[in-house]
């Protein structure tokens, strides 16, 4: 029989019970001891709130804490932990597997029973989990023998299973601003655990707050790497130690679809420049361009239309130049696509049009092709009477008979596309117009509801 093969050693988080030996990196030493000491998240922990009441009165419930890096949560976690008298145990779900799992909610266990100790359970980055994973903890959430707080980046409606979330609270942290940034850093300088005989320049420390996009651990980093070689950091010490600002965004996660969705909207309401901000934030953060040129042949036709239907051939020519070139000269038809596509007038007549088709199609009987509109190939088709009585468009005077048509009975009268006089469309407008006073002049008068109002937006 082969031998059972023993569980990984348990992976340990740094927090804030560990001690502050100098040894660890600036960021773990700085940890926050309790709740006075957080900076940021003071619409969770501040005077009064509902989270803050529950960890000063030690008690700390199942919690997902979700938000992005560096703004607190394993420390949220660990003085939560602290004031509860809890035993805290954190575990990473990027090298922990489910053998880790269950050896510490056994001991989470035996300590309940023996001695009454409650253990909170910490998974950094849960949303690494797998389904089968995050139901390994389920039933003792349910039955209170492990705390679970779990902490996740991403969005955990999608991410963590619905009966976790229905046994947990959810959280959001937000992003720290420029001034918790700008006092993290300086308690760097004052702190005994911090930097010792470190002075930093005014420039220095607008950088710092600069590069590190609300997470503090970017701040701490690039300060610490900065003071390894020297103890008067300035701005270009801090600029050598972090060469460029770290973007948060996921190509698979929440910033690229909030990402895209402010580019798409950006353009859709006529603002260029916020279309190329948009656009350059994908770039540099490494998008697929193709996934960002499609997106605007989808704008091209659906946000402009037929206000100007040259946007959809140059959104599609701009596609296809970065498919051909690739990146980085593919930022150029990219570029001249947003710019002129903001710029464009702008119809959804055609998104409007395909609304009322979904609803006729999805609320009248499909009728059969009148039989006026069928092809007769055969004698018996011709015998049945396909096509008998169609009228040849281009027979009649100006290549229109206004007494012909094309709808079955059932929707006669019924109008789906409706434009919007911008741009372009402007004509378009007036030749239905003239079309339509053409039919009425010729007595043929609909006998059909008709669907010319314009739909809710979808």
């Amino acid at each position: 029989m082969p031998a059972r093969r023993k569980a990984s050693p348990q992976p340990q988080l740094l927090s804030p019970d560990d001690p502050p030996h100098p040894g660890r990196p600036l960021a773990a030493r700085l940890r926050p001891r309790d709740l006075d000491e957080l900076v940021g998240q003071q619409h969770l922990v501040g005077e009064g709130r509902v989270l803050r009441r529950a960890i000063d009165a030690g008690q700390v419930p199942s919690m997902i804490l979700w938000g992005p890096p560096g703004t607190g949560k394993t420390t949220l976690a660990a003085i939560a932990a602290r004031r509860a008298k809890a035993r805290f145990v954190p575990v990473s779900a990027v090298s922990s597997g489910v053998a880790d799992l269950r050896r510490v909610i056994e001991e989470a266990r035996a300590l309940r029973a023996a001695a009454g100790e409650r253990t909170v359970l910490f998974i950094d980055e849960i949303h690494r989990f797998n389904k089968a994973q995050q139901d390994v903890v389920l039933p003792f959430v349910e039955e209170g023998d492990v705390i679970l707080i779990g902490a996740t980046t991403e969005n955990p409606s999608f991410e963590v299973n619905n009966a976790l979330l229905s046994r947990t609270r959810v959280f959001t942290l937000q992003p720290l601003t420029d001034d918790d940034v700008r006092s993290i850093v300086r308690r760097a300088l004052t702190d005994a655990r911090g930097l010792s005989g470190v002075t930093l320049t005014q420039d220095a420390e607008d950088a710092l707050v600069g590069v590190s996009n609300g997470d503090a651990r970017v701040a701490l980093n690039a300060l610490e790497l900065a003071a390894d070689s020297t103890k008067q950091v300035d701005v270009e010490a801090v600029r050598g130690a972090l060469q460029r600002r770290t973007l948060l965004y996921d190509r698979a996660g929440d910033q690229h679809y909030d990402v895209i969705s402010a580019f798409i909207k950006s353009i859709r309401g006529s603002d260029p420049d916020a279309g190329l901000y948009w656009l350059m934030r994908m770039i540099d953060a490494g998008e697929d361009p193709l996934f960002v040129a499609r997106r605007l042949v989808i704008l091209a036709a659906e946000d402009v239309g037929l206000a100007d239907p040259q946007a959809l051939v140059l959104a599609s020519a701009a596609q296809q130049a970065v498919h051909l070139i690739g990146m980085p000269e593919g930022y150029f038809p990219l570029a001249e696509a947003v710019i002129y596509l903001a710029l464009a007038p702008k119809s959804d007549s055609v998104k409007t049009a395909r609304q009322r088709l979904e609803q006729d199609l999805a609320q009248t009987r499909a009728d059969p092709v009148p039989l006026h509109l069928r092809n007769a190939p055969t004698r018996l088709m011709a015998e049945l009477g396909y096509g008998a009585g169609y009228r040849y468009a281009h027979d009649a005077p100006g290549h229109f008979d206004p007494k012909e048509t094309f709808l079955p009975d059932s929707l006669a009268g019924r109008r789906y596309y409706v434009p919007t006089g911008e741009g372009q469309e402007a004509g378009l407008a007036a030749r239905l117009e003239e079309l339509r006073r053409r039919v009425t002049a010729a007595g043929r008068t609909p006998t059909g509801g008709t669907s010319g109002s314009r739909p809710a937006a979808g």
